[in-house]
């Protein structure tokens, strides 16, 4: 299974129906989703269209899926454990957790996605709607979870749905299309705010890249077909020209080049990668990694590898109002470091 480190952030009047929604959910939290309405309700997706005709009992399957309900006030009956982020080793990201908590809910059952879709635990779940739209199923994995209930795929590329359309996608089938709006709005504006803050990330070309400290003979990026890239586009932070012809025509999400091509990334302003303490100096101690100008300029933001913020790069409905002000302000110190 590829690695979560290279799989897996408006109006005011919107961001205020947001919240009397989760208020209204959070005070009878369920496992149901009774405050649904509109179905049935189809969904488009890659493998071609899902119509839904209940969202009673709803399990995911990927990524972070199980966010959407739960940001909504609905408490899924199933969901994979996360492993990469996870600070306590309950299988829970600590913003899914303080919701749960928030919802005065049970843990959902969980299961271990490591070698694919456990679907014996996701049947014992007895689910009505599985949701998947951030996920990289296969066809065949995703027929096999179809005789357990009817399932939400990502849209084109597997790993590569943006944390808005997984909630618009999430939502829609759970018949809370309006809900799933509102949510966006609000984090759209939590987003805003955190770029606005720091107002020097405006003109920062940003790289996001993944620097295996074991080969410094390859540099490792994510395309804008990864939700870590595309959101700093969305966000507004200008794209390298490496990047943006990376992604260009392909469905990749991330690429590797030689070291020996670090000039391909003269343009880049800002690096983000995942690491340690010990990162940015060896990337300067390295004779072709050391001449990428941000790295000279030690403009590198490192995230601590398998950390909540490390997580919360890839981001979510939950980790967006959790990290992004952390996430933004790493990230304006980063390039304000010489």
């Amino acid at each position: 299974m590829i690695s979560r480190r290279l799989v897996g952030p408006l109006a005011s009047a919107l961001a205020a129906l947001t919240a009397v929604a989760v208020t209204a959910c959070a005070a009878d939290a369920d496992v149901r989703n009774n405050a649904a309405d509109g179905f049935p309700v189809t969904v488009e997706h890659a493998f071609g269209s899902t119509t839904v005709h209940s969202a009673d009992r709803i399990a995911t399957v990927g990524w972070s899926n199980q966010e959407v309900p739960l940001a909504l006030g609905v408490v899924p009956v199933g969901m994979a454990s996360v492993t990469w982020g996870d600070d306590d080793d309950d299988g829970i990201l600590p913003w899914v957790r303080a919701r749960l908590d928030d919802l005065g809910a049970d843990t959902p059952a969980r299961y271990d996605e490591t070698d694919g879709p456990d679907y014996e635990a996701v049947s014992d779940a007895d689910p009505d709607l599985i949701l998947a739209a951030y996920s990289g199923l296969t066809e065949e994995q995703y027929t096999k979870l179809t005789k357990i209930a009817p399932v939400i795929a990502y849209p084109k590329i597997p790993w590569g749905t943006p944390w808005d359309e997984t909630i618009e996608l999430n939502a829609t089938a759970m018949g809370r299309k309006a809900e799933g709006a509102a949510l966006i709005a609000d984090l759209r504006a939590r987003i805003d705010a955190a770029v606005g803050a720091h107002p020097e990330l405006a003109a920062a070309s940003t790289m996001f890249a993944y620097l295996d400290p074991t080969d410094m003979s390859k540099i490792g990026f994510y395309t804008l077909n990864d939700p870590r890239a595309e959101f700093l586009r969305d966000a507004g932070l200008p794209v390298p020209a490496a990047v943006t012809a990376a992604g260009r025509g392909s469905d990749e999400f991330y690429r590797e080049v030689s070291a020996e091509q670090a000039d391909r990334f003269d343009d880049v302003d800002l690096i983000v990668t995942y690491g340690d303490e010990k990162t940015l100096a060896r990337l300067q101690a390295d004779p072709l990694l050391g001449k990428i100008p941000a790295v000279k300029a030690g403009h590198v933001a490192v995230l601590p590898d398998s950390t909540p913020l490390a997580s919360a790069s890839n981001p979510t409905a939950l980790s967006i109002p959790a990290h992004v002000d952390e996430y933004f302000g790493r990230l304006a110190a980063a390039l304000t470091t010489s």
